[in-house]
């Protein structure tokens, strides 16, 4: 098996900067006003807008 350097690992992963592992699913616990029930609101954002998707009401 071939050994890899770990600039080349580095330089792999820089050029997969638009991939998939960019992004993670996020979970709200919703309340409806009118029933009291929780409901839970998923999606899938960019680790930057986590912050943005949880303080939105």
């Amino acid at each position: 098996m071939a050994k890899v350097s770990k600039n080349a690992r580095v330089a792999q992963r820089a050029a997969n900067v638009g991939s998939g592992k960019d992004h993670v699913k996020v979970v709200k616990p919703v309340k409806n006003p009118i029933t009291g029930k929780i409901s839970f609101k998923e999606a899938i954002v960019h680790k930057d807008k986590v912050k943005e998707f949880f303080d939105n009401k």
